[in-house]
């Protein structure tokens, strides 16, 4: 554990840290990861810390905004529909997550407004500085408290933009508050490699520290992405131009393998050693033998095994991205390489499931909202139902599987989801009975931690090793328990259900290796070093798949 003030000699008044992370040059170098790793790597020392994600952009949330432009939407246990880093957060360090730990431009701004229309600023002209900058530097500060020794603030966009210029103005001000002793600016920048010079090119990063200073705000670390390593030339110069000193240069160079490479290699730059000894702070050395372990794993695969992802944004990774990483970690469990092909689920409609899905050890079909590509999803799932293919449906991939059961086993043509079709003769997915009548969009369906009761002998029940879970949801629609009994005579097993046992969450064929769908989303609660157990179960179900394939060519 760390050593508090009052260990080492030092004052006896605890001062909670704030780290806080900004980026420059180009959008996505990867402040979340960055971010993540740091923590990851203090948490390692024995440090308690917190994290938190200020976006700029004016969405009071990104529940509503399309995954082609955002990305996944990241649940939190609390409700909370937060961005995409918030599961880097949560996959690399044990710190808790809240509502307090993602704000937006439109958070702070409802926020103030809200004071305003309540008289809390009765006489005065409510402007940007400092009503906007206030408020933005107390969801900050709010995290700070005598159990968290350090606040990691990720401030999202890019320096330079319009919209992200109240929040580095209200980081710069902070330290002004609690001490510029207690604060560190760390900034990420990109030195890019010209084929044509054949060089590095270093100016861009001098011109968006440069717009940091101008701002008032001196980087105390650079963290320079590049393809190429940096000389000591390289790192001289931007020493030099940037000034800070020339250890605070750390060189980040893109991985080809894995993300979960980038804590070592900041930890190879030494950088927990410089935030330890930026804020004076002592700790013992950071305990990364699990780290170590899991890129052992990834490194030297006992197994190979494909699974074909089927969804509506499958060429947009990020859309799906707590599900690949949910995937790798099935993965690093079982010491197996997964190899995941992303299949548009209306090239399915177009092709058909057996041209398109033949040959691989396992299907995943995801969530989504729309109709476009259902009856893709729906025609991939009863492709692995027929052919025994191991199979996890998440959120409307476990609505799809209801209706291929209802329509290819329980006999009900026609059957589907009144998301989709209002008028079906068998609605087996229907809207949940509290969503009636709400017509706002933002933060209005079901959401965050659910407890779910499963029902002993089931694969989901084996697979838990538990007979109660919680696990996080995102959804309007629900398992219509007016077909129940007839889906279950079809062959449909309940494997969970909500406490009361009113709502459906888990269901399964018992006559299938692995055919498992939920209606919650289990990839927000999986880490590296914790696999989330259907995901294990799945490549599990793949790997034996594949061995007993492979004994069929061979023999």
């Amino acid at each position: 554990m760390v050593n508090h003030p009052e260990q080492t000699g030092r004052s006896s008044h605890l001062v909670t840290k704030h780290i806080f992370v900004t980026g420059g040059v180009v959008s996505s170098l990867g402040k979340g990861l960055t971010s993540a790793s740091i923590g990851m790597l203090l948490e390692a020392r024995g440090l308690r810390v917190k994290m938190q994600k200020l976006d700029p952009y004016i969405n009071v949330d990104p529940g509503t905004m399309s995954p082609y432009q955002h990305g996944e939407v990241y649940v939190l246990d609390d409700g909370s529909e937060t961005d995409l880093d918030l599961g880097h957060y949560e996959r690399f360090t044990a710190t808790e997550l809240t509502r307090a730990s993602n704000y937006t431009t439109g958070q702070i701004y409802l926020s103030v407004i809200n004071k305003e229309r309540r008289g809390e600023f009765l006489g005065k002209t409510v402007q940007v500085i400092p009503h906007i900058t206030n408020e933005i530097k107390q969801v900050v500060k709010n995290l700070a408290d005598a159990d968290t020794d350090i606040v990691i603030t990720e401030i999202g966009g890019t320096v330079g933009d319009i919209e992200s210029l109240p929040f580095l103005e209200a980081i710069r001000q902070i330290p002004l508050e609690v001490g510029r002793e207690n604060c560190m600016f760390i900034h990420l920048t990109l030195v890019p490699y010209l084929k044509a010079a054949g060089e590095l090119k270093t100016k861009p990063t001098q011109h968006s520290v440069g717009i940091l200073r101008q701002i008032g705000i001196q980087p105390d670390v650079l963290v320079c992405r590049t393809e190429r390593g940096l000389d000591t030339s390289d790192r001289e110069k931007i020493a030099l131009f940037c000034n800070v000193p020339l250890d605070a240069v750390i060189e980040e160079r893109d991985k080809d393998f894995s993300i979960y490479e980038v804590p070592l290699s900041l930890q190879s730059n030494r950088i927990d050693e410089i935030v330890l000894k930026r804020f004076g702070l002592q700790a013992g050395p950071a305990d990364l033998e699990d780290w170590h372990d899991i890129l052992h794993r990834l490194r030297n695969p006992e197994h190979e095994i494909s699974i074909a992802l089927v969804g509506k944004y499958a060429e947009h990774r990020d859309a799906y991205k707590s599900i690949y990483e949910a995937l790798d970690h099935g993965g690093i469990a079982h010491r197996t390489q997964v190899r995941v092909q992303p299949i548009k689920s209306e090239d399915i409609e177009r092709e058909g499931a057996e041209r398109l899905l033949a040959g691989f050890d396992g299907l995943i079909v995801p969530g989504g909202f729309g109709e476009r590509g259902i009856e893709g999803k729906v025609e991939a799932i009863s492709f692995a139902r027929q052919r025994r293919l191991p199979f996890l449906g998440i959120c409307l991939g476990m609505q799809c599987a209801v209706i291929d059961v209802a329509r290819s086993l329980a006999g009900m043509e026609g059957a589907h989801s009144t998301e989709f079709a209002k008028d079906t003769p068998f609605p087996v997915i229907a809207l949940m009975e509290e969503q009636h009548g709400v017509v706002e969009k933002g933060g209005t369906m079901r959401l965050g931690a659910q407890p779910c009761l499963l029902v002993e002998g089931t694969k989901a029940a084996a697979a838990y090793g538990t007979d109660q879970i919680s696990e996080r949801h995102r959804h309007r629609y629900e398992f219509n328990p007016k077909f129940r009994a007839r889906l279950e005579e079809a062959g449909l097993v309940i494997a969970g259900t909500s406490p009361d046992g009113t709502l459906v969450e888990i269901v399964e064929l018992a006559d299938h290796p692995w055919f498992v769908a939920v209606q919650f989303h289990p990839e927000f609660k999986s880490k590296p070093t914790a696999a989330h157990p259907l995901f294990a179960g799945l490549v599990a179900a793949a790997v034996e798949r594949h061995a007993g394939s492979a004994w069929v060519t061979e023999t």
